[in-house]
């Protein structure tokens, strides 16, 4: 079966200034997240998957369709939801919506259909009839959405949806970017600036950095794997607590005099340290265990790239 997104060597120069540097990997996650601070490559990467630029070296494919030959197959099989407007003055929602699905090539009773069936999907059934243009913003985001999954895409392109929404906004559209992934056939790859929302709507990350992968994570591994990073407070001798810790196979840290960061490994457990504290006449005041973030494996990511997948 062929990959979601497969980059074979991938590079993309504008002039004489190379923007994407021989990116290789295969993505298969139902929800990518492509992250990366400004100027990785992101946005250049998603629209030379779309088609809009050509690559200089190597290739990329979407579900084995090559983008330098087959973007015309790849168009019918893909939708994109931009970051910035791109309407069409005067035109109701349903109007525009209905235009967008014939473009796709669905014929105007179908798309007609269609477009009232995604307009209230997104919650914009009762002003369908309304412009686009007197919509709030939140309203013009889902009518984005909208055009987006019209004509019934395998892959969603997602370019910062929750971008300037409130609250209510922002939880309902990652409400529907999950029941995207999870009800339908549909994979989503959804590129933000926002960390939060990428751990909570993806099982895969590709991080970017100067034009380069620095580095690939499978997220839902990850939440498995059950790492635990752990905070200590202790009173007594923190110096021969960590040792006797380490000696245990745990990575740790000090912190100052009374606090440490420790990694457990699998088959140590929390009563374990209970344990060497009292052995050791340390008592541990406070105790804090989390799993490794999206942030964690992102400020990784940004002090050293990996380069590949």
């Amino acid at each position: 079966m062929s990959a979601v997104i497969e980059l074979d060597g991938l590079s993309v120069r504008f002039g004489r200034r190379t923007i994407l540097r021989t990116l290789r990997g295969q993505l298969n996650g139902r929800a990518i997240g492509l992250l990366g601070p400004n100027g990785a490559g992101k946005t250049t990467l998603v629209h030379t998957l779309l088609g809009f630029h050509a690559a200089a070296e190597g290739t990329a494919r979407i579900f084995g369709h090559d983008v330098r030959t087959e973007t015309r197959a790849i168009r019918a099989l893909i939708g994109y939801m931009p970051e910035n407007d791109a309407f069409i003055g005067g035109m109701t929602a349903v109007r525009l919506v209905r235009l967008m699905a014939e473009l796709s090539g669905l014929p105007p009773r179908e798309a007609l259909e269609r477009a009232h069936e995604a307009l209230f999907y997104v919650g914009l059934g009762e002003a369908r009839y309304r412009r686009v243009e007197t919509y709030s913003l939140g309203m013009k985001q889902m009518v984005k959405l909208a055009l987006a999954i019209v004509h019934g895409p395998r892959l969603l392109f997602l370019d910062e949806p929750t971008n300037g929404l409130d609250p209510p906004h922002r939880r309902r559209m990652l409400q529907l970017i999950r029941e995207i992934k999870e009800d339908g056939g549909v994979h989503v790859m959804l590129s933000s600036h926002l960390l939060r929302d990428v751990e909570e709507v993806c099982d895969e990350v590709l991080i970017l950095r100067n034009g380069e992968i620095a580095t690939y994570c499978d997220l839902e591994a990850e939440r498995q794997a059950n790492r635990k990073f752990i905070e200590v407070e202790t009173v007594g001798d923190n110096v021969v607590f960590a040792e006797q810790i380490g000696q245990m196979g745990c990575e740790y840290a000090l912190l100052g005099p009374h606090k440490l960061k420790l990694v457990l490994p699998e088959g140590i457990e929390v009563r374990h340290l209970y344990q060497i504290a009292a052995d050791r006449a340390v008592q541990i005041r406070r105790l804090d265990y989390r799993r490794d973030s999206l942030q964690d494996i992102f400020l990784r990511a940004m002090e050293v790239g990996h380069g590949g997948l």
